[in-house]
Order: C-alpha cells, then structure tokens, then sequence
C-alpha cells in the first residue's frame, strides 16, 4: 500500500518539481504558486512544501508528527542538500533556510516565519569565509536568533520581538547608528552576542546549536500558529471556514542583505487601493524581507528602483516587470509578490493573488475584460472574458463602491494635519485609541462608536482592533505593510507612514501637525488620498449612490459609476434567477428598481402602521370590543393603507408587487411605559385601567411563537378584509388613471403551518378582491400565496400547493423555527459557538444550507409537484448574502428579495452562480 504523500518537492528543475497551482488545498497557496512558478522556470529558490494534512494530523494529535511526514522530511531534505551542494549546519558551507506558513486561503501576517535558519556559532563563521561578507553573517545570525527567539519559543517564554529591539537601539545609540544598515560587521557581532543572552535569560536554556532541532522547534512553530488567537480571530472576521490547517514551506535562503547590490520588496502587478493597472511596491536596500512587511522600516517605491547608484538595480527592475506582467496572465488575476535580488540576481519568493480595496477590485475586473483604463481611456492588455471578470468579484467589493465619501466642499476647508501613503480606501471619521484591545471593547460596548486606532505599526495581533475601528493610521510601514495589506482585504480605511507622527503609549497622546491630540480627540482620514484632517469632515454619498438614487448628471459621468454598471450589465447578462427587493415605501421601491430590482419580493404592511396618526387607530382597533368597533378603527386605516400601496405600485410600474398581509404580534403596537399608556387614555377618551389591562392579555412568553401571522387574521377577519380592500383597491384605481399603471399584486398570507390556515384567509381574500374589481371593471389579476417559514409548511408543501400560487420562504423565521434560536437572542451565545466552531457563521446572516436549506428544497419540489409552475422566491435577510443567493440558483428559486441597497450584490452572486453552473 502506497504511503501517503505529505512533503513536496519544489525548484531546481521542472522534473524534480512536485505539483501545481492546482494543489492549493494540500500544499497551500505559496506552496502551490511556488511549484507552479518553478514550473514555468522562473527563478524561484528551491525547498519542501509540508502539507496542509500534516497540519491536521499534527493538530488532532495533539503534537504529533505523522509517522510518514518525519520519513520524507529527511529524505526530500537531503534531496535538496544535494541538489544546492550545501549541508544544513555544515559548519563550512552551511544551507541556510526559511521556514514559512501557507495556509489555502491568504492569511497576510498571521501565521509565522523564520528567516536564517541553520546558522550556529560555528556555521556562521562557514557562512562568512564562502560569502566574504562578514556583516552580512552576523546580521543574519542576529536577525535569526531574533525571529526565532519570538516566533518559536516566544509563546512558551514570553520572549518577544521587543525585547531584542531594545537592545538593538541600545546598539545604535551606542554607536550613533542612525539605521541598523549603518552598523558595523564587528558592531553586529556584538549585538549576536546580546541577543544570546536576552535568549538565555527568557528560555533559560542555550540558542539552539543543532541545525536540526532548529528545523524540528520551527515546524511545529508554525504548525502551532495555525491555531493563534490572531489567526482564529482574521479566520472568523473573514468568514474562512473548512480549510485544513496551514501548510510549511522549507526554502533556500536568498539574502537581500549583502550590501548595495542586494534588496528584497514586495509588489504588486496593480494598484490593491486605486486599483490603476501600473505596477506598485516597494522595497528596499540591504534588507530581509520582515523589514518591508512588517512596517518597521518606511521603504523605497518601486519606481525608485533603476535610479539606485548601482546599475544592477535596473536590470532587476526590467526582470521584475517581466515577471509581474507573465504572472498576472498566467493566473489571470493580479498578483502579490515578493522579492529578493542578491548581489545583483533576481529571485521570486511568492506570488499570490493580491488583496485589493473594493473599488481596486471592480476596476481590475472591468479593465481586464474590457482592456480600457476607465479614467483616462488608454488602452491595456485585455485578459479577461466578462464571465472570468466577474467570477473575480465579490458582494463586498460592490458594496463598497456605495460606501460614503468625504463631502467635497467640506473637505476642501478641513485643517490638514498631516500627508502620507494613502494605504486602503474612502473616508473614515472616528476618536483616536492607541491599542487594538481598547478600540475592540469600545465597539463591543457600544456598536455605533467610531474609532481611528493610531499606531507605530500594526502586528497580526492587532487585527481584531483594526475591525473594530473605522481607520488604521501608522507612523511607519509603507504600502505593503501588514497593516496597509490588510485594510485593503477588508476595505478598511487606512494611512500608514505618516513619519511626523509622535506617539506616546504611556501617556496616551499623538503630537501631529503642531498639535497634540489625546485619546478620544476626533480626527478624519481620507484612505485615498493618505491625508489626516483635524476633527470630523463631513461626508456625502458615493457617485454609484448620487447617479443611481438620486438620478444625478454629473455623477453618471463618473468612471467609478461607469465601472458599476459595466459589472452591473454583465450580471443581468449572465444570471437566471430573478432579483427582487424588501420595499415598505414608495422611496424604497424607487430606490431599489434604480439599483434592478425586478419587483418587490416582501412589502411589509406591518411598517405603514407607525406613521403619523396610524398608530392611534390600530390601538383603536386594539382596544376595540366588538367587530363593529373593530371595523370602524380599521377603516380610518383603510385610506391610508390603500394610498401607501398607490405610490408603491406607481413605483413598481409592470413589476410584480408581494404585499405581506400583518405579521407581527398586537403587542408590538401598544406603548409599554406608564406615561405613554397614560397618553393613550387620555388620545382615546378611554380609562386607563382599561389600556392596562389590554396590554397585560397582549402580553405573551413567546410572541414570535404567539398570535402573530395568520393567527391574527383568523381571529379578526375584519383585518383580512381591510389590508385586501385596501391592496386591490389600490391597484385597480392606478390601473385606470390616464397614465395607467401596470399593477402585478401578489397577496401573502404569512406564518401558515396547515393547508386549512391558508383555505380560510384565502376565501376571504378573493371574495374581496373579486367584489373590488368587479364594481370597478377594473383587469387587475392578482396572486394568492404564502409564507413558508413553519417546517411543517415545508414539509406539506404539496398540499398548501393546491390553494398557494407562489410560495415566498422567509427564512428569517424559518431560521429561528429549524435551530430553535431566538433572532433577538442569540448574540448571547453565538460568540461562543463561533468560538467553538459549533457553528461556521451566523445562520441568520448566511443561511444554513444542510438543515434550513433543505427545508427550503423540499418546500420547492413538493409544491412544483402539486403546481408545476409554482414560483418560488426568498424574502428573509438572506436574499442579499451572495453565499446564500448562490444556493437559491441551485435550490430552483424564481427570485430573491433583499434590501435595496443589496440589490446589485443579489444580481452579482446570481450571475456568478449561473457562471459557476
């Protein structure tokens, strides 16, 4: 029996090279996209990839290395040995090796690395005599003890990247040192001999002397760090879910810190926060690669590189667009790379598909497929087809071209306190916090707190921070530092190297031009153009919103728009399903058919009810002790129903209207307060002890459970009657207007459970609507269906499909019904199940597609089987999650019905799941 496979080979040569871009769940996305690269003979440095499934094993096991892994560790270790002609720890020639991370899914920063690996007291001095480049050695023995100090044994000491950086500007200052390049061969020896003993005093044990237990501690590091707190936390903010654990990628040591002629940079085939086809990056001069993405130092842009005094620089420079450019073709998606040329040769350590802001992401992806730059109208490489274009999109990066900017005129008298690199999108207005954990609990303890969270740099450790807050600024970093790289994914607003900054932890304060601001100060930032503004600038709505809603000239003229509706029109193009919308008044129904909606999908009569002067009559109607009384509270509600349903079938001229009949329980609108029921007394000349009383018998232990839905319509008819006069009414008196209007009403009967709930209403229903359009000689056709949000209508669904003319789940309760969670209470122990992983995700924001979603599937298949040509349609918050979208395109769904402002999203995902197939 074939043993299993769990360590790859990768670089030398094509033939001795081990797997593709195809392999990303086993060998994660470095491990793949470095074989593929080797693959297509571009110059990668050698190594192993250990895989994902070592991982797991390593992670069920509780530490232990599968007995297969260890075997082919060594093997694939020599192989690479003798392919490089160097031993690990040789202490005359050593290998020296990086020990990365690689999960399948890009985790920017949060899982570990170790650089330098296999360098000892003796192998350094081997090291030095084949280099010849004695600072070279001991800035890579500081680096490694350094890294390995903090990364390995850090999490069981205490030993942290602090405490080395201590005694590193202690050096400098020592030797007025302004940069760590300024040091000395003899000065950095020194500084190793320091960074022994920070070691020794928190590990209480020698640095490492045997090249193997080094390789061995650094595996299980990073094998470990797959379950860190930072990790989790960036897998649950960014919804990654199934994946097997991370992978280890074991490669040669290139070394960009052997003087002017070496560098390493991290670049980008596009612009991840403008989204402008030119190549971006930075890099830098005698350095390793944690310089540049871990901010600590502010590089040099990558457009700098052939003006460096050494002519090596530009050559490196041609080769690297090369490069850049064969990638993003190759993988047809712009790419993320990082670099390392030393002593004038070029070498690539990884490329992966690159984090982008929101808008960067719909710019690539019409540009790409149209080959047109959308600003200036110059023509570009076209690599996409509009199918592949839109495959590369998400629902978030439409959403956030909706996001709101700063307003214009504001903004052009706000105080500018300082410019720097403008790191991830739009406009953000927040008060200032110094740590990630306070501007976590401040959003915990009150959502709608807007918080800036103002650092020297961000670390993986500050992700949940960096979620919470509103906007990253930085004093340090550049364009591809953790922190810009992760704004970007995430659409967070932020600026990083903003040198002038001067923060003080201890005291909570940051001095910026000219003034000194404290925790709690407002400030502004705009993430496009990398400027800081005193106080809180204003803001206006987004050029898709201005030329959308509010129909503005100017704004249609908008390249950010142009691109909107380009991806818009390759939805509708591609998609199957039909997109509706959540509509309760004329504006919102306005509002949605500008963003395509096709109708509405749920219109709650419900919300008509808190206007004005409505809500004194349906407590009226409440109160009332006989169906006479009953009637004549609802015919006071009667006109105004009839008229909120005229401008919204105006609104919705010739597309299909879903009118909920009342749904929630009596007690939603009487006043609870003493006060307030005082005030009802007296507005309805009644005495109090009267409204007392009534609100004590509303009152029920579980009214989502209770006199809600068709119940209530069962019990007063008189509301069936009025909501269908008024509905019908409605319709038949728009349809005859001079400028008739195309009415398609759809009567929703919700939260039946039995074939004999929806036969009683739906009697009434069409002895009332018929009466209506008979005295009026009105055409209106109308649609009786239901609500299925009970299972058991699920379940029965062939029988409701006898009286049901379409079938709308609402799987909000659907939702609740299936779990037997509370909506309004599950926040009380969701955070924990999430944390648990009992459950992958909100089921109330995506839905549950094994239990919820079967339900859903049954419901379709049945009731086709009664009505063959029954539609189906979802109206539950589901309607606008793109996950759940694509799941309603397989379940066989007519429509979905979302929000309006999630339309365009809905209209995505449908195309994408029609691509998909």
């Amino acid at each position: 029996m074939a043993q299993k496979k769990y360590v790859y080979f990768y670089g030398v040569s094509k033939e001795l090279t081990e797997g593709d871009s195809s392999m990303k769940a086993i060998l994660g996305g470095k491990g793949a996209n470095l074989a593929e690269m080797a693959n297509a003979n571009l110059p990668v440095p050698p190594g192993l990839t250990i895989s994902t499934e070592a991982c797991a094993y390593y992670s069920k096991t509780g530490g232990k290395y599968a007995p297969e892994m260890e075997k082919q560790l060594k093997a694939q270790l020599k192989k690479l040995e003798d392919n490089m002609g160097k031993k690990l720890g040789d202490p005359k020639d050593p290998l020296l090796v990086s020990v990365r991370s690689g999960a399948a899914v890009s985790m920017p920063g949060m899982m570990d690395t170790v650089l330098n690996l296999g360098l000892t007291d003796k192998s350094v001095l081997g090291f030095i005599e084949q280099t010849g480049n004695e600072r070279t050695g001991w800035d890579c023995y500081r680096r490694f003890i350094d890294m390995f100090g903090d990364v390995v044994m850090g999490p069981y000491t205490g030993l942290t990247h602090h405490d080395f950086e201590v005694e590193l500007e202690a050096i400098k200052k020592k030797y007025k040192a302004a940069e760590d390049t300024d040091l000395t061969a003899e000065q950095l020896k020194e500084l190793t001999e320091v960074y022994k003993k920070v070691y020794q005093n928190k590990v209480k044990k020698p640095f490492p002397q045997d090249p193997v237990e080094q390789l061995d501690l650094s595996i299980r590091a990073v094998f470990g760090s797959w379950g860190s707190e930072r990790a989790e936390k960036y897998r649950q903010i960014n919804k990654i879910s199934g994946l097997l654990g991370t992978a280890v990628n074991v490669q040669v040591m290139v070394f960009g810190n052997m003087g002017s002629q070496s560098g390493t940079g991290v670049a980008f085939t596009r612009d991840g926060g403008t989204g402008h086809s030119k190549p971006m990056g930075e890099y830098l001069v005698d350095a390793q690669g944690e310089d540049v993405v871990a901010g600590i130092r502010t590089p040099k842009h990558l457009d700098d590189m052939p003006n460096e005094e050494s002519p090596i620089w530009k050559k490196a420079y041609a080769d690297l667009q090369k490069i850049m450019a064969r990638l993003e073709k190759h993988y047809k998606y712009p790419q993320d790379v990082e670099f390392t040329v030393q002593e004038g040769k070029l070498f690539m350590l990884q490329t992966r598909n690159a984090k982008r802001t929101g808008l960067a992401g719909v710019r690539w992806a019409v540009e790409m497929a149209t080959g047109m730059d959308f600003f200036t109208g110059e023509k570009q490489a076209k690599i996409l087809n509009q199918k592949e274009a839109l495959m590369t999109l998400s629902g978030d990066d439409l959403e956030q071209l909706l996001f709101p900017i700063f307003d214009i005129a504001a903004e052009k008298k706000g105080k500018v306190l300082t410019t720097a690199l403008p790191a991830g999108p739009g406009a953000a207005v927040g008060k200032i916090v110094f740590e990630a954990a306070e501007a976590e609990a401040a959003v915990a303890k009150n959502p709608d707190e807007k918080v800036i969270l103002v650092r020297h740099e961000t670390s993986p450790e500050d992700v949940g921070g960096m979620w919470a807050a509103q906007g990253v600024l930085t004093s340090t970093g550049g364009m591809t530092s953790h922190a810009a790289v992760v704004a970007r994914g995430w659409g967070k607003c932020c600026i990083c190297g903003a040198g002038d900054l001067k923060i003080d932890y201890a005291k909570k304060t940051v001095g910026i031009g000219g003034k000194l601001y404290k925790q709690g100060d407002w400030i502004s930032l705009n993430g496009s153009t990398g400027i800081v503004y005193d106080g809180q600038i204003p803001t206006q709505v987004s050029p898709v919103v201005s030329a959308v809603v509010d129909g503005k000239a100017s704004a249609k003229n908008d390249p950010i728009y142009k691109m909107y509706e380009q991806v818009s029109k390759w939805s509708d193009s591609n998609r199957t399903i039909n997109v509706r919308t959540n509509a309760d008044t004329p504006k919102d129904s306005k509002a949605a058919r500008s963003f395509g909606a096709e109708g509405i999908g749920l219109c709650r009569t419900e919300h008509m009810f808190f206007e004005g002067d409505r809500i004194w009559a349906i407590r009226e109607f409440i109160l009332a002790e006989d169906e006479i009384s009953r009637k004549s509270a609802l015919a006071k509600l009667l006109k105004h129903q009839q008229k909120d349903f005229e401008g919204i079938f105006k609104a919705m001229d010739g597309l299909p209207v879903t009118v909920r009949l009342l749904d929630p329980p009596l007690h939603e609108f009487v006043p609870h307060t003493k006060k307030d029921q005082q005030e009802m007394a007296k507005r309805l000349g009644v005495p109090l002890k009267k409204v007392t009383e009534r609100v004590q018998e509303l009152h029920e232990f579980n009214p989502m459970l209770g006199h809600r839905g068709c119940r209530l319509s069962i019990t007063f008819p008189e509301l069936c009657v009025m909501q269908t006069k008024a509905i019908i009414g409605a319709a038949c008196k728009v349809a005859k207007l001079k400028k008739a209007v195309k009415v398609l009403p759809e009567i929703m009967i919700p939260l039946i459970g039995t074939k004999a709930e929806l036969d009683f209403l739906e009697k009434i229903v069409r002895e009332n609507a018929e009466e209506i359009i008979a005295k009026t000689g009105s055409k209106v056709t109308y649609l009786v269906g239901t609500m299925i949000e009970i299972p058991r209508a699920a379940l029965t669904a062939d029988e409701i499909a006898e009286t049901a003319e379409f079938f709308s789940f609402g799987t909000n309760d659907l939702t609740q019904m299936t779990f037997g969670y509370s909506r309004d209470d599950i926040g009380t122990f969701l955070p924990d199940y999430l944390g648990e992983k009992i459950l992958p995700s909100d089921p109330f924001q995506h839905l549950d597609q094994t239990g919820v979603g079967q339900l859903v599937k049954i419901g379709v298949e049945r009731g086709r089987e009664t009505r063959p040509g029954l539609k189906c349609g979802i109206c539950g918050e589901h309607g606008g999650d793109p996950e759940s979208v694509k799941f309603c395109v397989k379940a066989g769904l007519n429509y979905v019905s979302c929000s309006p402002y999630r339309v365009p999203i809905a209209r995505l995902a449908a195309a994408q799941a029609a691509i998909k197939g």
